[in-house]
């Protein structure tokens, strides 16, 4: 009876260490939304530059992570920096026009869409309820991008929809990761020479410009909420459903909306408390049918 005991209360710490671990990543998450904004309200720094300090200062914090733990061996592929860069990139053009919680909704709205169709096309089986918690989150989408006065500009909308279609991917990529840090580093690492282009075509039109203020919003955005918080993801990813973790990171908008109105003084519209609310709900509802088995 004790050893039954034991074993049941280490499962539980077991869990309880992963569920915190991925309420960790998707603080994470939040907090890139939030650092990105800060830089670039202000004009402290150009998006590109911005993109560019965050996967460098991200690579090095994950190089340095693979040193302490003795892995010497890039993992990662160019396919996982591809999508890395163009989510990162695209995230850093749209933030100059959108606050902190419409760009991250907009964003894992994406991000829930292509997960469900990836895993769909995989053969992963569609549970109903999780199925229809994800309509109910996505209609909160909608919500927030129908026409009206409050509406963000479409282009930048545009930009962070396929900004979250690129992280999307890259979160199925992670998938199949068996040294989180290590791919991590190789995918950081791989997505710096399209940086470095990105970059340059920048730097000819002469629209680099950047503040000591810019660049540490973009070190944090790199070394804490990007490096440690994708590896992260990448070691919980693994242990759940692609349609769990789509709907999981639909939270994000949420933290990021809460933060922008406390941290940036952003407006809390009724569109975006009412599109939160129901992003919350479909959430809730999709959780609470992926506990429960397919049968069959």
């Amino acid at each position: 009876m004790a050893g039954s005991r034991e074993l049941s209360d280490q499962g539980a710490s077991h869990e309880l260490l992963w569920a915190g671990a991925t309420l960790l990543s998707l603080i994470a998450f939040a907090a890139n939304s939030i650092f990105c904004r800060l830089a670039l309200r202000s004009g402290d720094i150009d998006p590109e530059s911005f993109t560019a300090i965050r996967l460098l200062s991200g690579a090095i914090f994950l190089l340095v992570l693979m040193k302490g733990q003795g892995t010497g061996t890039l993992g990662g592929s160019w396919r996982g920096g591809l999508y890395l860069f163009v989510y990162a990139y695209l995230f850093s053009l749209a933030y100059t026009h959108l606050d902190a919680g419409v760009g991250a909704l907009i964003l894992f709205g994406a991000v829930q869409i292509t997960m469900f169709v990836l895993a769909w096309a995989n053969g992963e089986k569609l549970r109903p309820k999780v199925a229809t918690g994800m309509l109910i989150a996505f209609a909160g989408l909608i919500v927030l991008l129908s026409p009206g006065g409050s509406a963000p500009p479409l282009l930048s909308a545009l930009a962070m929809v396929i900004a979250g279609a690129a992280w999307g991917i890259y979160s199925m990529l992670g998938k199949a990761s068996t040294n989180p840090v290590s791919d991590s580093a190789g995918n950081f690492l791989r997505s710096l020479p399209l940086v470095g282009l990105a970059g340059a075509v920048t730097f000819a039109q002469g629209q680099v410009f950047m503040t000591p203020a810019g660049a540490l919003y973009a070190v944090a955005s790199g070394a804490l909420a990007s490096g440690a918080g994708y590896a992260l993801w990448y070691a919980v990813i693994a242990r759940m459903s692609a349609q769990t973790a789509a709907t999981l990171q639909l939270s994000v908008p949420v933290i990021a909306s809460v933060a922008g109105v406390i941290l940036l003084d952003e407006p809390l519209s009724a569109r975006l408390l009412l599109a939160s609310l129901i992003v919350l709900g479909g959430i809730g509802f999709a959780l609470l049918g992926a506990r429960r088995k397919p049968q069959g």
